[in-house]
C-alpha cells in the first residue's frame, strides 16, 4: 500500500480546481482512519474536552476550577503531521448560600493545522452550563449547557498545486494554475447545545453514574471558501456515558464511552483508566497514578498513562492504528499530551457543594 502522500498527489493530478485540492486536504487532515471521516476534529483522551463533547458537562468535577494544555500529533509516521493545540478553562459557582444548584462557565479554544497546504481552523468556544438538583443526597445533577463558537478556516495558497500545473506527470511550478482562487479564509459561527445526568449510588456514593446527549453545528455555516449556497456543516450528534467506582481509598476505576455521529459518518470510542492514590507523608500531599486502554472502533487501540501530583496533572496516550491504514502507518497513529492544574478558591462559602463525579 502506498502512502497517504503518493495517494494524495496521484488524487491532486487527476483532479483540476483548489477545489478538489482544498477537500482532499480537509479529507485527510480530519481522518482517523480512512479517507472519508467525520470533519470535526477529535481527540483520543476525549474524556478531557468537555465544552467539544457535550457543553452541559461544563464544570462538572469535584474541584473549583480547572485550566488545561492539550497537544495532539498525528499522521507524522506517513505524512505532514497533522498538529492541534488546545487550551481550556471550567469553573462552577454556586446560584445561592441556600442551594444545591450551580452555573459552570468554560471557555475552549484550539489551532489545528493540516497537510501540505497548511489548512489551519481556528476556534473560540465559550460556555454556560445550569445544573439543577434533583438529589442531593445522591448528588444527582440535571445539566443544561451550551456554547456558541467562532470558528475560521484558513489555509496558504502559496502551497497548493493544480492540475494545470503537469505536463507529462511533471510538475512545473512556472505553468500557470488557469484557476480563480478564492478567500484563503472563511469564517463561521457554531452552536451546540447539550444536556447531562450524573448521580452516585452505592453505600456512601461510591458509584457514580453519567450519560448525556448534544448537538453542535445547529447554525448549519456555510462550509465553502467559494461560499457557494448548500455547502453546508452537517450537524454532529453526540452521546456520552462514564461510570467511576470508587473500590477503596487508594483504587478508583473509570469507564468512558463517546458516540460521535456526523452526517454519513460515525466514531465509537469507549475505554477504561484505574487509578491508585497514595497520599504521602505530607498530608496535604498526593500522587495519583492512572493507566488504561481505549479503543476507537475500526481505527485505533489506545494506551494511556496519567500522572497526578497535588493538583497538577500530566497524561500521554498513543494511537496504534489498526485500520486497513495500518500497511503504510507502520501501526503508527498520534500521540497526545494534556496537562491540567485543578485547584479550590480560598472562600469556598458555608453551603458550597462538591459536585459529583470526582474525576
Amino acid at each position: 500500500m502506498k502512502s497517504i502522500n503518493q495517494l494524495l498527489v496521484r488524487k491532486l493530478k487527476q483532479c483540476a480546481g483548489i477545489a478538489s485540492v482544498i477537500a482532499a486536504g480537509a479529507i485527510f487532515a480530519a481522518a482517523p482512519g480512512s479517507a472519508l471521516a467525520q470533519a470535526d476534529i477529535h481527540f483520543s483522551q476525549f474524556y478531557e474536552t468537555s465544552i467539544l463533547r457535550n457543553p452541559a458537562m461544563t464544570g462538572v468535577f469535584g474541584d473549583d476550577f480547572k485550566v488545561g494544555l492539550y497537544y495532539r500529533n498525528q499522521w507524522s509516521s506517513i505524512t505532514n503531521p497533522y498538529r492541534t493545540t488546545l487550551l481550556s478553562a471550567e469553573s462552577h459557582f454556586s446560584v445561592s448560600r441556600t442551594s444545591d444548584d450551580f452555573v459552570s462557565f468554560g471557555v475552549l479554544g484550539y489551532s489545528d493545522k493540516a497537510g501540505s497546504v497548511d489548512q489551519r481552523i481556528t476556534t473560540f468556544y465559550p460556555a454556560i452550563n445550569y445544573n439543577k438538583s434533583i438529589n442531593p443526597n445522591h448528588n444527582t445533577y440535571l445539566s443544561v449547557g451550551f456554547t456558541g463558537g467562532y470558528v475560521q478556516y484558513s489555509f496558504d495558497p502559496t502551497k497548493s498545486t493544480f492540475n494545470n500545473q503537469y505536463l507529462n506527470g511533471k510538475y512545473n511550478a512556472a505553468n500557470p494554475t488557469l484557476e480563480n482562487i478564492p478567500s484563503a479564509k472563511m469564517d463561521l459561527w457554531d452552536l451546540g447545545v447539550g444536556l447531562n445526568l450524573n448521580t452516585s449510588t452505592g453505600e456512601d456514593n461510591t458509584t457514580t453514574y453519567i450519560i448525556g446527549f448534544s448537538g453542535y453545528h445547529f447554525t448549519k455555516p456555510t462550509l465553502s471558501y467559494y461560499s457557494r449556497e448548500g455547502v453546508t456543516q452537517n450537524i454532529r450528534w453526540n452521546v456520552n456515558g462514564a461510570i467511576n467506582r470508587v473500590f477503596s481509598d487508594q483504587i478508583t476505576m473509570q469507564v468512558h464511552a463517546n458516540v460521535a455521529m456526523q452526517g454519513a459518518y460515525k466514531e465509537i470510542m469507549g475505554g477504561f483508566m484505574v487509578n491508585y492514590t497514595k497520599a504521602l507523608p505530607d498530608v496535604s500531599t498526593t500522587f495519583v497514578l492512572s493507566g488504561g486502554a481505549f479503543y476507537r472502533y475500526g481505527d485505533a487501540v489506545i494506551p494511556v498513562v496519567k500522572i497526578k501530583y497535588n493538583s497538577m496533572a500530566i497524561g500521554i496516550s498513543y494511537d496504534v492504528n489498526v485500520s486497513t491504514l495500518k500497511e503504510a502507518s507502520n501501526l503508527q497513529g498520534g500521540y497526545e499530551m494534556t496537562l491540567f492544574y485543578t485547584g479550590n478558591f480560598t472562600d469556598r462559602g458555608p453551603a458550597k457543594k462538591t459536585v459529583c463525579p470526582k474525576y
